[in-house]
């Protein structure tokens, strides 16, 4: 579950004031809005990126806006990945769980299975170097997954793909979705994307976001 009630915050002349809506547990919302309406700023504060002037932040019935981002329980995908250059991919989905200071043999069990999930076992010792945008932002996935938090949050994580890879990612959300039963916040510009993966539509208009239920959501084909 999410719940923001009465956010605010200010980036240089760009405010948000009094944003408030809710994501029940096991719900994907999908945040639309403007270029420069204020989604990555709002999605980045509850992450705690990014300080808040007022307001309450929840996740799981718990208060985490003045928790440091590590404490949250929070998954974050952002738009580019944010891969590190020399690190495997192994070392990359590890390593949330390496700075939690998880048992060594735990990490490597705990990172074998999301790979195995996501598809991306192949691929463990590479580098970033070379892999795909598919393959990347499967990895960045991983990665905000393998410390199983109780939220994810997603910041336009498929908008530099191509159709192709950028449908099958649409499967594997949904795939994800029936396998662990996560809460997702899901920041795009896409109406087609919203369609196909949101249960609930926010949009983000004059600093102020607006809830209404996905009226294309097929729920038996979500079963």
């Amino acid at each position: 579950m999410i719940r923001v009630d009465g956010l605010s915050l200010r980036v240089g002349s760009f405010a948000l004031s009094g944003v408030t809506f809710e994501v029940p547990d096991g719900g994907y919302a999908v945040l639309m809005g403007a270029t420069g309406s204020g989604k990555t700023c709002l999605i980045e504060a509850i992450c705690g990126l990014r300080p808040i002037s007022d307001g309450r932040i929840e996740v799981g019935n718990r208060r985490v806006e003045r928790l440091d981002p590590a404490d949250r329980g929070i998954g974050y995908v952002p738009q580019d990945g944010a891969l590190f250059p020399a690190m495997t991919v192994r070392e990359q989905v590890e390593l949330p769980l390496r700075v939690r200071k998880v048992r060594r043999a735990e990490v490597r069990a705990r990172a074998g299975q999301v790979a195995e999930m996501l598809g991306i076992e192949a691929i463990m010792s590479r580098t970033p170097r070379g892999l795909s945008g598919g393959e990347r932002q499967r990895v960045a996935l991983a990665r905000a997954m393998v410390f199983q938090p109780g939220v994810i949050c997603l910041d336009e994580p498929f908008s530099a793909l191509d159709e192709p890879t950028r449908l099958g990612m649409y499967d594997m959300i949904e795939s994800l979705r029936r396998r662990t039963g996560m809460t997702a916040l899901h920041v795009t510009h896409s109406s087609d994307e919203a369609q196909r993966l949101g249960d609930i539509v926010l949009r983000l208009e004059h600093g102020h976001v607006n809830s209404r239920p996905n009226p294309s959501l097929n729920n038996a084909s979500r079963a």
